[in-house]
């Protein structure tokens, strides 16, 4: 089982053992790269029998269409309103808010703009009062 020493072998034949196991070990490898090449082996595999594989591709195609829908049914709570909902309704109620002083303006103008007009004659006939005085 054992083999002998290499004293006994002369240097040449050592190095041609060692040339030989490294070419065994290169072949070994680049035989380990092409078998793990997947990518080159599905290229040579479509160029050589193309129809099957576009059957194939139509088969899986036609069936992922038909596969049954979901059958479990999303429910939706009527009490939770979403954002945008939420925004709408703001935005509606700043618009009512917006109408409803715009129709108390228009009304209460003619009573503003007398109460203010008596205010500032007031003001005026006392100021011109205090300036004749001194």
């Amino acid at each position: 089982m054992a083999k002998e020493s290499g004293k006994e072998k002369s240097l040449h034949e050592l190095r041609q053992e060692v040339a030989h196991s490294r070419d065994r070990l290169a072949r070994d490898l680049a035989g380990l790269r092409y078998e793990l090449d997947f990518p080159l082996k599905f290229r040579k595999s479509f160029q050589r029998s193309t129809a099957v594989w576009v059957a194939a591709a139509v088969v899986l195609g036609v069936l992922v269409a038909m596969a049954p829908a979901r059958k479990k049914k999303a429910k939706v709570k009527a009490k939770s309103r979403s954002k945008s909902e939420n925004e709408k309704e703001g935005i509606l109620g700043a618009g009512l808010a917006l109408g409803a002083l715009k129709l108390a303006a228009t009304l209460l103008k003619p009573v503003v703009v007398k109460f203010v007009s008596q205010k500032m004659s007031g003001y005026a006939a006392g100021t011109g009062a205090d300036r004749r005085r001194s």
